[in-house]
């Protein structure tokens, strides 16, 4: 349940009016076919073999017994597959080894693809997989994750750390000082759709039918480790049940690739859910110290946010808490500093608000304690210190509304009628307690292609190679190219997810939309320059096509960011040590909103994740073994229908008269910041301060896991 969104600007055209999703009535009635069950003639299926060791070098693969069991087509490994070029650049400059799959007999950690059976049934290729034997000659490996512990490393890129100010003098001459450590565990975004590849080769052009966040993404890199003509690989993604970061190169469409090119016939590989563990990338573990100096009204004179994580032996992989304070709050003396380890573990990657989730629920968390030894409201607090300019980079803010959406919060959830005095509110065994956290997310842009078609029946046609990753892109898109045709949504077709569109940006940083939108509304632009020369439209149509790479460039240089303001009530049982979120609020300032009704659902459902994050997530790894203990759904928990309360989210206006595009981007404000204002919840009911993350009942009831008591 949510609230209706009131008061906004009004709204003319079809852009700001809620729209079902275009495809939803396929995707509820099973005629959209995902990647993993599109049927193709003579398809075989792959099944992975992954190692069993967590460091070590592969001495053997006993194949030969395999490849005499029913239907088994090939068995590919390290010995026999075909040869990757490892030179390459991936989308970011530097791609993950792993995908140099069965290139070399080293093991960096358990689950590493080791080989792949091909089989005619899909059963076939997991019984013969299961059956496999592979020995290996074992190495001692090292999984254990800590704060400050032997090997840990400031990484090269300048991002990694900013000072400004004195920092020891500023926290000697503060009249309160905050100083604790804040942690949170190995997170999964294992999406509902299984990673899913099909590779064929048809007319000396290779074809993959995949689930990505990026179709020219995923058929540049094939091409490059092929060392395939880019013109000669097409990549098709229509329909994808889930990202999060997870879905972009992996090792599933390459060895699709490399089974189709020595069995010259289709081959599908699909993960399983225990596999994706492994494969496809995880929240890194986070061991942040914060640091906060203030006067006695509450201004900072010092912020020092200091985050590390893990990564693996074979890729450097970042996971930026310490970045979220850069945008939000000043002081004289301003400190934030990443480092990293390397451990015998899978790398870690992008997950939903990567950098902002865990570092939000660290700094969220001590400028509450901030106001608590101040005395001061947490709103009040965050008021006294907002900034003028960037922080860090001094840039005016192109827009910042976080104070807008307190106030509009603040209202709608009652918080006027707090009393700020911990553990003091109790219904039966209940203790009751209410917490407020800030968000804010960078809005980023990418170039894209799109092409726009007057058809001669009177539609129009938009291509473009976005990526619809459930968040509703291929709507959004229909109605911006409506508006900006100024006809019907019914007169447009969008069609995406198809690399032979052109290149485009990503889904991902919430930039999607905001980066696709651009394109299409260039294009758009220039097709009614043809159509207003007047004439018949002939058979084949008028097309016009754009490319924002140039325009990209010329954007003002500003602090562009969406914000909001996380709310929640919990109750607390002191007799099982239970936490039950009773209701959250999230207002958001994220630009022009497009399609309310998927926006409010994807602000929803960062908050339900937020919850998530806060009371439930946590993936254990065994330190004998070097794998997780639980590597399914049934060990990893995480919130079901019975933990979510009404969640509530609504947003302010936030006009950016700059911009040419005016949306942000919403897709991961909505965890920045929840897990803070639930875990401040649980410290206002209990007066027990929780530093690490999942607030499990067991940490409650014992008051163990870096928590505090005060009050």
């Amino acid at each position: 349940m949510t609230t209706a969104t009131t008061g906004h600007l009004p709204v003319t055209g079809v852009v700001g009016t809620a729209h079902t999703r275009i495809e939803g009535l396929a995707k509820v009635t099973g005629a959209a076919r995902y990647a993993g069950e599109i049927p193709f003639a003579e398809l075989a299926h792959g099944w992975l073999v992954l190692s069993t060791i967590a460091r070590g070098r592969i001495r053997s693969v006993e194949s030969a017994p395999v490849r005499a069991m029913p239907g088994v087509l090939t068995v590919l490994h390290h010995g026999n597959a075909p040869r990757v070029d490892g030179d390459y650049q991936g989308l970011l400059g530097r791609p993950d080894p792993i995908v140099e799959v069965f290139q070399h007999d080293q093991v960096p950690f358990v689950g590493w693809p080791v080989a792949l059976v091909v089989a005619e049934t899909s059963e076939q290729a997991r019984e013969a997989a299961e059956a496999l034997v592979v020995h290996y000659d074992e190495e001692p490996h090292d999984v254990a994750f800590s704060a400050g512990r032997p090997g840990t490393y400031l990484p090269d890129a300048a991002s990694m750390r900013t000072e400004k100010g004195a920092l020891e003098t500023e926290l000697a001459a503060s009249a309160h000082v905050v100083d604790a450590e804040y942690t949170t565990p190995e997170e999964h975004h294992c999406a509902m759709e299984p990673h899913a590849a099909m590779a064929r080769w048809d007319s000396g052009r290779l074809e993959v039918v995949d689930s990505n966040q990026g179709s020219t993404w995923v058929a540049d890199e094939l091409a490059k480790l092929f060392s395939l003509d880019p013109a000669s690989v097409r990549v098709r993604s229509e329909h994808v049940g889930g990202a999060f970061g997870s879905k972009g190169v992996r090792v599933h469409q390459i060895l699709a690739v490399m089974a189709a090119t020595v069995l010259h016939r289709p081959v599908r590989v699909v993960l399983t859910r225990r596999q994706t563990f492994s494969l496809v990338g995880y929240r890194s573990p986070t061991a942040q110290r914060v640091r906060l100096g203030a006067d006695a009204d509450g201004r900072l004179r010092a912020l020092d946010h200091q985050a590390q994580n893990l990564t693996s032996t074979v890729h450097e992989f970042v996971e930026q808490s310490a970045g979220f304070a850069r945008p939000l709050y000043d002081a004289d003396a301003h400190h934030t500093v990443n480092r990293v380890v390397r451990l015998d573990v899978p790398t870690p990657t992008f997950v939903r608000a990567p950098g902002e989730a865990p570092g939000s629920f660290a700094l969220e968390s001590a400028l509450d304690e901030l106001a608590e030894k101040c005395d001061m409201d947490p709103i009040a607090l965050r008021a006294r210190n907002e900034p003028e300019v960037g922080p860090v980079s001094g840039l005016p803010f192109a827009s910042r509304n976080l104070l807008a959406c307190f106030e509009e919060g603040a209202r709608r959830f009652g918080w006027a009628d707090r009393d700020p005095r911990p553990g003091l509110r109790r219904e039966g065994r209940w203790l009751i307690g209410t917490g407020t956290a800030a968000a804010t997310f960078p809005v980023l842009v990418g170039p894209a292609t799109a092409a726009v078609t007057a058809e001669a029946d009177g539609t129009f046609t938009v291509r473009i190679t976005a990526a619809d990753v459930g968040t509703g892109a291929r709507t959004a898109l229909t109605l911006i190219a409506a508006d900006a045709l100024e006809v019907a949504p019914e007169r447009v077709h969008v069609r995406i997810a198809d690399s032979d569109f052109g290149p485009a940006m990503i889904a991902g940083g919430s930039m999607g939309t905001r980066s696709w939108a651009w394109a299409v509304t260039v294009a758009v632009r220039d097709l009614r320059e043809q159509l207003a020369l007047g004439g018949d439209i002939p058979p084949q149509g008028i097309t016009a096509r754009s490319d924002t790479s140039q325009a990209i460039g010329e954007l003002t240089q500003k602090e562009r960011h969406s914000f909001g303001a996380q709310f929640a009530e919990v109750a607390v049982d002191v007799t099982s040590g239970e936490i039950r979120v009773r209701r959250m609020l999230g207002i958001f300032a994220t630009g022009r909103i497009i399609n309310p009704l998927t926006a409010r659902s994807q602000f929803i459902g960062g908050m339900t994740w937020g919850l998530s994050m806060a009371l439930h997530e946590e993936a254990i790894r065994d330190q004998a073994s070097g794998g997780h203990v639980g590597a399914d759904f049934a060990s990893y928990h995480f919130a079901a229908n019975a933990d979510v309360p009404l969640i509530e989210a609504d947003w302010v206006d936030d006009p950016d008269e700059d911009d040419p595009v005016g949306i942000k981007g919403i897709g991961e404000i909505g965890i920045v910041g929840a897990a803070a204002a639930i875990a401040n919840a649980v410290w206002h009911a209990t007066g027990v301060r929780h530093r690490h993350l999942p607030i499990r009942p067991d940490r409650v009831l014992t008051a163990d896991g870096g928590a505090d008591r005060t009050g």
